[in-house]
């Protein structure tokens, strides 16, 4: 047998035995001279495993998935042809594939992938939450590179991702979340859409629980990014939608994640989410400014308020909110604290936590909310919240009007 027989030979092994742990093609010699390299990992489709080959061209990256026996023709196509280099790695050992100057190939071997012992050699811990498949879409999303090693700059955002993935976890293990059906959820304002596609791999993949995800997102060349990466990597249960928070048209939902939805757009998801029943509402709220000038009002009109004790913030904290940075900290303080306690009123129980250590980004404040089975909207949950506005002069509140609550 030929080194080249038998280095298909191993590969069609490894993939029956699920000794399987990547595959690399190098040293290009095709036609196209923008192509480096292809990059394979198996991942779940349908239940069904399949290869997923990257072709990584200088400014652009092609991913194209095949069941096994497929993909080890389509690997036989480019050996010897458009690639002299081929690397097999296997729980069991590396097998190196190398053709010399004169096209003659030449089989050797190494030690066992780093899998073998529980550990990877692509900064994917073992003990993270998200699948290996989940490596085609956060390299194809620019957070790792082909080997999966986070990519400089973006060890922050990985962090974030699987910080999330472990709290949502967490969250939906207390929700009461429907077994007998595909979960409906969605994520507003999504983004680039690292953590719409988390969730989607944690819920199909870790979980086995079906479930249709949609993203939400302004931009169309990120909804049109997003929708191509969901299509490449076999995620036809992942769906990116364009549109607004306040204008998006959603069906009933089991789950409304919003991160990071600026100003009242927070509000706009909270809504959306009490509005169509959703049993668990993630929210980590950003740049606060609707309350900022009623505080400031508050502050203005204490100048010639008596000494006499108030509940407003006026008289105590009119002095401190002249300062720009009290008076900011102060309205995220309020704005947060007031949408907690009116989720509280709408019928579900709230959570308020750091997610994330303030080190790694400063939007790091989570609310949750789980629907409760007890009574909603009653005067003794209401008192709180009204209590709160008038001790911070503030009249008006976004998720206030979108409940029809009069502060």
């Amino acid at each position: 047998m030929n080194p080249r027989e038998d280095f298909l030979n191993q590969l069609r092994a490894s993939l029956r035995t699920a000794e399987f742990v990547k595959l690399t093609l190098g040293k290009p010699r095709g036609p196209d001279a923008t192509l480096r390299n292809v990059f394979g990992r198996l991942v779940a489709i349908g239940g069904q495993p399949q290869l997923s080959l990257v072709w990584h061209h200088d400014r652009r990256d092609i991913t194209k998935n095949f069941p096994p026996d497929e993909a080890v023709a389509q690997i036989d196509s480019l050996l010897g042809t458009e690639f002299y280099s081929a690397h097999l790695f296997t729980t069991a050992r590396l097998v190196q594939l190398e053709y010399n100057k004169k096209g003659e190939p030449r089989l050797t071997y190494g030690p066992a992938a780093a899998a073998a012992t529980g550990a990877t050699t692509h900064d994917w811990p073992k003990q993270r939450l998200l699948p290996e498949s989940s490596q085609a879409w956060l390299h194809a999303l620019g957070v790792t590179t082909a080997t999966g090693a986070v990519r400089e700059g973006h060890a922050d955002k990985h962090r974030q991702i699987h910080k999330f993935v472990e709290v949502l976890s967490h969250l939906a293990a207390g929700a009461q979340l429907p077994t007998h059906r595909p979960l409906e959820i969605a994520d507003m304002g999504c983004g680039k859409g690292y953590l719409t596609f988390a969730t989607h791999d944690y819920f199909n993949l870790v979980k086995a629980h079906p479930a249709h995800v949609r993203g939400i997102e302004a931009r169309p060349e990120l909804v049109e990014l997003c929708n191509g990466v969901a299509r490449s990597t076999g995620r036809d249960q992942l769906q990116f939608l364009p549109g607004t928070i306040a204008t998006a048209v959603v069906p009933a939902l089991d789950l409304l994640i919003a991160l990071h939805a600026c100003d009242t757009a927070t509000d706009d998801a909270l809504a959306k989410g009490v509005q169509s029943g959703a049993a668990l509402i993630v929210v980590s709220p950003c740049c606060q400014k609707e309350l900022r000038p009623q505080l400031q009002a508050a502050a203005a009109t204490s100048a010639s308020a008596s000494a006499a004790t108030s509940a407003s913030a006026s008289a105590a904290l009119a002095p401190a909110l002249r300062h720009g940075i009290f008076q900011e900290r102060h309205a995220e303080f309020a704005t947060d604290a007031l949408r907690a306690l009116l989720l509280e009123w709408a019928g579900y129980e709230t959570k308020v936590f750091e997610f994330i250590s303030t080190e790694h980004t400063a939007r790091n404040l989570m609310i949750t909310a789980t629907r409760r089975a007890g009574p909603a909207r009653t005067a003794e949950a209401a008192r709180p919240v009204r209590a709160l506005a008038e001790f911070y002069g503030v009249k008006t509140q976004a998720q206030a009007r979108h409940f029809g609550f009069m502060l």
